[in-house]
């Protein structure tokens, strides 16, 4: 089934590789949790915003959702929301649920993550959302999404979270791939437009950036439609850090392996069998740790390597300074060693 990034406009289609992590111990104890979720939304809207993205001479370009995340007016939202303001070629104001509205600029944007800041200029006046970056979602406890699904501002709706861990790739009509990492499944609806809003607990807390949906294809295949109950959001433990970081120093800046690669693929079959490196940056990281130029990488981190989304990943798990195991085939036999990633810039 083709996957939804969930703001107007934007239909892309990708697989899902999943990786679920669960206690059932503690997720039948939250299964039995109740939410409130008038209460939920009455605490949690004042914070919420639309985000409306508009060409120059005032033509619509979509809309999505965000949260004021910090003191100061930022807002947190998705990158695939902002994108063309990134590109210079739109510009971006926020709705509030007051019935107010501001301009807003892009602070910072990171396509892989799909995460984006924003600082508005009347956000200062408007409450700070709690974050709850603790990772400590249960499988089946109760959570709120809100958002502006098709541009329907102020809307609430409610779920429970079906499962953990998901990694969810996003290619974009550039080539490039934005990877969804750890996602939080939710049964709560999410449609286009809900695209950066928060999905949140019953304390009113947001744990995750809701950001994409899987839809059910048509007869050719084509995905549409709304919400089949399989949403996606970024949880805070990767977007809280990711947020900081643009707000201080305006990107995200991840650690880095200092070579390059290509994917190799079997000619009879058309997969991707492994990574091949073609150059190696002197004196950086995978120099340092003894790779060259025509060796083939088999394994990073303790899983098969067979294209250069697996390097991706790997730098976006971790920090600089993080030691990756990486096995390699040079001149017919098998080598281990240890990339300690370096700073990107």
């Amino acid at each position: 089934m083709p996957l939804v990034a969930a703001v107007v406009g934007g239909l892309v289609g990708a697989l899902l590789v999943v990786a679920v992590d669960t206690d059932d111990t503690d997720a039948d104890a939250h299964a039995d949790a109740t939410c409130s979720s008038v209460d939920v939304a009455a605490a949690a809207l004042p914070s919420v915003v639309t985000v409306r993205v508009t060409a120059p001479g005032g033509a619509a370009r979509g809309n999505g959702t965000g949260s004021v995340f910090a003191e100061g007016g930022y807002i947190l939202t998705n990158e695939h929301v902002v994108d063309a303001a990134v590109e210079g070629a739109a510009e971006v104001s926020v709705d509030y649920s007051d019935g107010t509205s501001s301009d807003a600029t892009v602070v910072g944007a990171d396509f892989a993550t799909d995460l984006a800041v924003l600082r508005a200029d009347e956000g200062e006046s408007h409450p700070v959302l709690p974050s709850d970056d603790s990772g400590s979602e249960k499988v089946g406890q109760p959570v709120v999404a809100l958002g502006a699904p098709l541009g329907l501002s102020n809307t609430v709706t409610a779920g429970i979270v079906s499962a953990l861990g998901r990694y969810v790739p996003i290619p974009s009509d550039s080539g490039r791939v934005a990877h969804l990492l750890d996602t939080i499944q939710t049964d709560a609806a999410i449609n286009p437009g809900n695209s950066g809003g928060p999905l949140v607990d019953c304390s009113g807390a947001q744990i995750g950036v809701n950001s994409a949906i899987r839809t059910v294809p048509n007869a050719l295949g084509v995905g549409g439609g709304g919400s089949v109950g399989l949403g996606f959001a970024i949880p805070m433990s990767i977007a809280v850090p990711i947020a900081r970081e643009i707000i201080e120093t305006g990107s995200a800046n991840h650690p880095v392996f200092g070579l390059t690669a290509r994917t190799v693929v079997d000619p009879s079959t058309g997969s991707p069998t492994g990574i091949e490196v073609t150059s190696v940056v002197p004196g950086g990281p995978a120099d340092r740790a003894g790779l060259r130029a025509g060796d083939r990488i088999t394994e990073i981190d303790g899983a098969s390597a067979r294209s250069t989304e697996r390097l991706v990943l790997a730098s976006l798990r971790h920090a600089a300074g993080d030691g990756i195991e990486v096995t390699y085939w040079r001149d017919g036999s098998a080598h281990t060693t240890t990339v300690v990633l370096g700073a990107s810039g």
